[in-house]
């Protein structure tokens, strides 16, 4: 009965998130639902201090990742650097190369720190001119805009400023740099996979005969590209957000070093507050460079956003706000629910996978896939078993960093499902449904997923990290 109440709470937020109810109001709602029906005199303190405390924290750490990246895209959006950057990227691709293009273009802004959301609506309108012209079916694009901006980018290669990648850094110690061999690998693979799987998809329809369609709706309006900024002002706060993003993750534990500390006031008698360095190095770095990159996109385009500022800056803010309190209102479920009796039979059932890494990529793509989310699933797992999941490390002789590799890469894999947010936004902006384009979108799901097979099958045999 008591694993039954666990999962009848996780069924209940899948469904209220698939539904399109709110994550923040019924993240407590399903968690408090399950204590009453385990142990009703535990509701209040498990709210106040489990819930609360888990959600609190995850906002401390991860909020400004949030907020800095938010702006920074809204701000490559409004200076018409993004559009600039796709302009660019079709003329040295090709046109008739249009999916490379897309996907090309899509990888470039996410890992230069642009948000996920903010991609789907930059580039649609060019992906949809491009598919036009080349007569490819419209259907592709969602599954194009996916490979691009959903997969390697997000959490395989290392360095990428996501918050997927960022995540594992304050579980595991280590820097959003963490495993580059594998992350590149994994990276690779998805990359050549869902390209052949996307052209293979595109020659099947040449094939038959269809073409990009008729009848469809939300198709914009064509762009300009005699206004648009010169494409290397346009890439420049991309490359000093990769840039600043590595050299911060080098710098700072040497000028900072173990740990810092400091009374934060000289009246009373107020306790030094002490902050390990090394659990928020990599928070610090990726802040850092988004805030070097938002400085760029000021200097080199004031004129284009300073009419726009106020607004866009409140809506990337309000955008910052929904999307972080999402994900800790599930990071706060997934406290509580490990803290039930019933989580003991599921941690149980995984402890039975002898691999480490396999045990985590497992559980992490699962409670992912559960939760629609990436980023949330990843939380609630590694909030509930990094303990674990480091212990077995520890005695298979298994660095941190493919700990995290593989966490971050598993969190990536089975999230989009069809109640995904980033899914339905995307199948929303390029007017489709999922039944003409959820698909492919699902085929991208399962190469990612096999990715991360991929990496952990090349650190056993090769002893890369």
């Amino acid at each position: 009965m008591a694993f039954l109440i666990v999962l009848a709470a996780l069924c209940f937020l899948m469904f209220a998130a698939y539904r399109g109810y709110s994550v923040i109001l019924f993240a407590p709602i399903a968690a408090l639902g399950a204590v009453l029906l385990t142990e009703p005199a535990l509701v209040a303190p498990m709210f106040t201090g489990l819930f609360m405390d888990k959600m609190v924290g995850f906002l401390k750490l991860y909020f400004p990742v949030f907020m800095l990246g938010a702006v920074f895209g809204k701000l490559i959006e409004l200076s018409g650097f993004s559009k600039s950057i796709v302009a660019a990227t079709i003329g040295l691709v090709g046109r008739s190369r249009a999916i490379l293009s897309i996907v090309l273009v899509c990888a470039l802004l996410t890992y230069g720190g642009v948000s996920l959301f903010v991609v789907v609506f930059a580039v649609y309108p060019f992906a949809a001119e491009l598919f036009r012209a080349s007569d490819i079916p419209k259907r592709l694009i969602p599954g194009t805009i996916a490979l691009g901006a959903f997969t390697f980018t997000m959490d395989s290669l290392p360095g990428t400023p996501q918050i997927q990648n960022i995540i594992p850094t304050a579980f595991f110690g280590t820097n959003t740099w963490a495993a580059p061999w594998l992350g590149t690998i994994g990276g690779i693979f998805i990359l050549i996979v869902g390209l052949s799987y996307l052209d293979w998809r595109r020659r099947k329809a040449a094939a038959a005969g269809e073409g990009y369609g008729s009848n469809l709706v939300n198709e914009p309006e064509p762009f300009d590209a005699a206004r648009l900024p010169h494409p290397l002002i346009a890439v420049l706060p991309l490359v000093l957000v990769g840039v600043c993003n590595k050299l911060f993750t080098d710098w700072i534990p040497h000028i900072y070093g173990e740990t810092q500390s400091f009374v934060p006031s000289v009246v009373g008698s107020a306790k030094p507050v002490v902050q390990e360095v090394s659990k928020v190095a990599a928070i610090w770095a990726v802040e850092g460079a988004l805030l070097v990159g938002i400085l760029c996109v000021l200097v080199f385009a004031w004129r284009a956003v300073f009419g726009r500022l106020a607004a866009g800056s409140q809506a990337a803010v309000g955008g910052a706000l929904l999307a972080s309190m999402n994900t800790a209102s599930e990071y706060g479920f997934g406290a509580v629910i490990a803290a039930l009796p019933g989580f003991k039979l599921v941690a149980d059932a995984l402890h039975t996978i002898p691999n480490p890494l396999v045990n985590e990529a497992v559980t992490v793509t699962a409670l992912a896939g559960i939760t629609g989310s990436a980023s949330g699933g990843m939380s609630i797992a590694l909030g509930a078993m990094a303990d674990t999941f480091i212990h077995n490390a520890n005695a298979a002789g298994i660095p941190m960093e493919v700990l995290h590799r593989v966490a971050a890469m598993a969190s990536g894999g089975m999230d989009t499902l069809p109640h995904n947010g980033a899914v339905i936004t995307l199948l929303a902006v390029t007017g489709l449904t999922h039944r003409q384009a959820y698909k492919d979108i699902f085929a991208i799901t399962v190469i990612k997923t096999l990715a991360v097979a991929v990496v952990i099958a090349a650190y056993y045999l090769l002893g890369v990290v």
